[in-house]
């Protein structure tokens, strides 16, 4: 790596630091201040300490050859009540910089976790299903908690060395100029080192990233109570954790060996900083011997000296450190810069209420980023207003896919959807969502009260609205929550304090009840009653038409019994529609949903 090139791309890059320091000034701006303040006294006043021993030390040499030693000393305490003084507020700045700096650290910190949520929670659904999204995501993750506060906290430090660096040098080249050169050529080595094995380092990690959300996805694996059971019905405890322990191994192996050839590298470069140091304070003792310095003189140079490598050590640590921030800043930047592609229009149409015409599927087809797959194949069909339809099919078939699309998590690769004639690209996203109530088959189970669970469905209505337990009623969870030790207010899941767990078939209880609670015009029930018992499906379904009292009703089931109500089923396969008809018209055809209707059928005769 030459001079050159890594301090022309520290200046080139200087201003992707400004953004950083932006969000540190929003997170706090009265801490931004105090401690900007703070660090300007901090870098002056141990200048002016310096200053203040070499009259003291002058004035006590005077002493020596003059009869007025009560003058003398009168001075010389007066010059040591000064020193005093300003050693107190030093350490007054000290006490409070501690306090401003972890009160601004967790400001930042907390400001930064809320943009990255803001950030994830704006993502495309289609991030959260692509590895290199979700290693950008990690990446951001990792620095977003620290590096903003991080590249503060190193301008601070530059700032206050460069200060303090300044004044001494000044300093120094007025007793001979070549003590400043030999301060700075001194520090070129350690900075070259640093900068290069930054770059080493930052590139590093971003290969490693699959490998780190690996290792972390195992060790989450062993600890989360949503994998315990199987873990220990297989018995896969000690096989996950070798994997876990071999991948770590890996990572601390390859880590360890940039450390080895970083601190070698560093050793020789200290070594020769080390050489030229010593030369320059032997010349300075040479000098004092010789009469050509004062006492005061050798202790103020001597201490200049000193200061000034000390600062110029910081000075280069921060301004490398501020080269890793560069980079790394980079993964922060990378996810902040992710831009949506499900936007909304620039003038959104209105959407209708109530739905007139319907649902249109025209010649859709879709295939998911980064594969080759085609999950959907040239789909036409109209659903109309406050119509039940299901989807049936086999794993894979492409139902679930189709509500993607419908919810626009995904755009159709080709053809389009309209509701009531109108593209659904054309559509203010919130407002599409608003009149669709989902509940996937992977539905949530949400570590709070019982009554929160339901109620997130409608977050607009009050948290106690008599709706919320109607929507528990006509699900079959009201009975259910009612019979907890506290009720609507009992905390449901186990991972906190005095937690109720519920059997899968209660969750999706509660699951339904938050689909219901939404004041939607469709209604889609992804697998709605594929965890309870019979009994429990057969209330759900005999109450839906009720309940749904005019909405279009969208349900996905491989229960075939439970979708006999449907208006009109389609049966997919391979990501196209096979067949469509109502349940009689297809019993009558024979084709395949008579086939598999009569498989299950059997199961219970």
């Amino acid at each position: 790596m030459t001079i050159g090139r890594p301090l022309r791309l520290t200046f080139q890059q200087i201003l992707r630091f400004l953004p950083a320091l932006k969000f540190v000034w929003q997170s706090g701006p009265g801490w931004t201040l105090a401690r900007i303040i703070l660090v300007a006294l901090q870098s002056t006043l141990p200048l002016i300490s310096l200053y203040l021993t070499k009259l003291v030390v002058d004035s006590v040499v005077a002493g020596l050859t003059t009869p007025e030693k009560t003058t003398v000393f009168r001075q010389a305490g007066t010059l040591l009540g000064f020193a005093g003084a300003v050693m107190l507020l030093l350490t007054l700045c000290v006490s409070l910089s501690e306090l401003v700096n972890t009160a601004q650290s967790q400001r930042v910190t907390d400001h930064m976790q809320g943009i990255l949520q803001a950030k994830a929670v704006g993502a495309d659904f289609e991030s959260y299903e692509d590895p290199q999204d979700h290693d950008t995501l990690q990446r951001a993750q990792q620095e977003a908690a620290y590096r903003p506060n991080q590249i503060l906290n190193r301008w601070v430090q530059a700032t206050q060395d460069g200060i303090s660096l300044l004044a001494i040098t000044g300093l120094l080249i007025a007793l001979y100029w070549w003590f400043a050169a030999v301060l700075f050529l001194a520090a070129i080595p350690i900075l070259l080192i640093r900068l290069k094995y930054a770059r080493v380092m930052y590139r590093w990690q971003r290969k490693r990233t699959p490998m780190e959300r690996r290792a972390a996805y195992l060790s989450w694996l062993l600890t989360s109570d949503l994998s315990a059971k199987e873990i220990r019905l297989f018995d896969l405890g000690g096989l996950f954790r070798h994997r876990f322990r071999r991948l770590r191994q890996q990572i601390y192996t390859e880590k360890l060996s940039l450390a080895t050839r970083r601190s070698i590298a560093s050793l020789g470069a200290q070594f020769m900083t080390g050489a030229a140091m010593f030369g320059a304070y032997a010349f300075m003792l040479y000098q004092a011997i010789q009469g050509s310095f004062t006492l005061g003189d050798l202790a103020l140079y001597h201490q200049a000296f000193q200061r000034g490598r000390s600062s110029l050590q910081g000075f280069v640590t921060s301004l490398s450190g501020l080269y890793e921030d560069n980079l790394f800043l980079i993964n922060l930047y990378e996810f902040l810069n992710l831009q949506p592609k499900i936007v909304d229009p620039a003038i959104p149409q209105q959407l209708p209420q109530p739905m007139q015409v319907g649902i249109v599927f025209n010649q859709v087809g879709f295939q998911y980023p980064a594969t080759t797959c085609t999950a959907l194949k040239d789909i036409s069909l109209t659903i109309r207003p406050g119509e039940v339809v299901a989807f049936v099919g086999e794993n894979g078939c492409g139902k679930t896919t189709l509500i993607k699309l419908l919810c626009r998590l995904y755009d159709p690769t080709t053809g389009s959807i309209a509701f009531d004639g109108i593209d659904l690209r054309q559509f203010e996203i919130e407002a599409l969502r608003r009149s669709i109530s989902v509940i996937f088959q992977d539905y949530m189970k949400y570590p709070f009260t019982a009554q929160e669970n339901v109620w997130f469905g409608n977050a607009e209505l009050s948290p106690t609205d008599d709706k919320i337990s109607k929507a528990a009623f006509h699900s079959g969870a009201d009975d259910l929550i009612k019979s907890l030790p506290q009720g609507y207010n009992t905390v449901l899941g186990k991972r906190f304090d005095q937690g109720e767990e519920l059997s899968i078939g209660q969750w999706q209880k509660i699951a339904l009840a938050r689909a219901f609670l939404r004041e939607s015009q469709v209604i889609v029930l992804d697998e709605p009653t594929s965890a309870m018992d019979p009994k429990a499906e057969y209330e759900v379904f005999k109450r839906l038409r009720q309940l749904i009292k005019g909405q279009t009703a969208i349900l996905i089931s491989q229960r075939l019994s439970t979708i006999k109500m449907a208006d009109r089923i389609y049966v997919m396969a391979k990501g196209s529609i096979v067949e469509t008809g109502s349940h009689e018209e297809l019993m009558q055809h024979g084709g395949t949903y008579a086939h598999l209707f009569e498989t299950q059928a059997k199961s219970y005769r």
